[in-house]
């Protein structure tokens, strides 16, 4: 039996963008991911959904003719994503057990097996986020982080792994809070990681460990403009914060809700096609 759906349509780069918003905007809203095909420009957009939806009313309601399909009761994204390659930045090397004898012995291995829960460090706002980190972290010592919408915890390992200092970690699915917690034990990082399930900023532990040297927030566009004040309000002075999930035309959105919360661009770099953006608090 199904335990959920798929809705698939392969579109221009703007046209993804436009269905990406419009299906996000949804109540209850679904799931959604675009990916670049790397063919002519294409994109697909993908949208999950806990009941089936209706291909004519997803038609009516878009003009897009999207493909239903259903996920059956199985690790589907581990079985796509066994045997993808480790992933290796200057101070990390991210990488499943087929490539547990891999790991150099000047780079913190984080052990990451695929699961339902987004983030392997394959992803171009995953490994931005990593970049961006190490070239903070070169001339600036944090004494604690929070990973907002963690997924499988890839950064708020990488941060405890290399700081040794405190992170909290939590993100909507409940899931995908446990596979952070999982993760965290698995590579040894449990004993600086407070991690929990709940939208937003109304998480457990948040505020108490609130304010922050470091945020990660590797996410949305649309969910990012609306936490921007509680990644303000949870920042500490000269705190920085690292955004992506962001495509490029999305980011001047992204960026015109930092500043109305007077926070101040240190960078912006891009990679696969994702924008990762680097914010200040004066």
């Amino acid at each position: 039996m199904p335990v959920c759906w798929k809705a698939r349509a392969v579109l221009p780069k703007r046209e993804a963008q436009s269905l990406s918003d419009a299906l996000e905007a949804l109540d209850p809203s679904p799931v959604v991911a675009a990916f670049e095909l790397g063919e002519r420009g294409l994109w697909e957009v993908e949208a999950f959904f806990a009941h089936e939806p209706d291909e004519q009313d997803l038609l009516q309601r878009f003009g897009v003719a999207m493909r239903i399909i259903p996920i059956e009761d199985e690790n589907w994204v581990a079985r796509a994503l066994d045997g993808l390659p480790p992933v290796r930045t200057q101070r990390f090397f991210i990488y499943g057990e087929h490539s547990a004898g891999d790991v150099p012995a000047n780079a913190i291995g984080l052990k990451i097996e695929a699961s339902y829960a987004f983030g392997t460090g394959h992803h171009g706002t995953t490994r931005g986020c990593l970049l961006a980190y190490e070239q903070l972290s070169k001339r600036r010592t944090f004494g604690n982080a929070l990973d907002l919408g963690c997924g499988t915890g890839v950064l708020g390992l990488a941060f405890a792994r290399l700081t040794h200092r405190p992170v909290v970690a939590t993100d909507i699915d409940p899931l995908a809070a446990d596979k952070t917690k999982e993760n965290a034990k698995l590579n040894r990082a449990a004993p600086h990681m407070r991690i929990s399930d709940g939208d937003g900023f109304r998480s457990a532990y948040i505020a108490e460990g609130a304010p922050y040297d470091l945020i990660f927030a590797n996410i949305l566009a649309g969910p990012l403009v609306k936490l921007m004040p509680g990644i303000r309000k949870h920042l500490a002075p000269g705190g920085n914060a690292i955004l992506s999930g962001l495509l490029d035309e999305q980011a001047n959105n992204v960026l015109a809700a930092a500043r109305s919360q007077n926070l101040r661009l240190i960078k912006r770099s891009a990679l696969e096609g994702w924008v990762t953006l680097v914010l200040e608090r004066p």
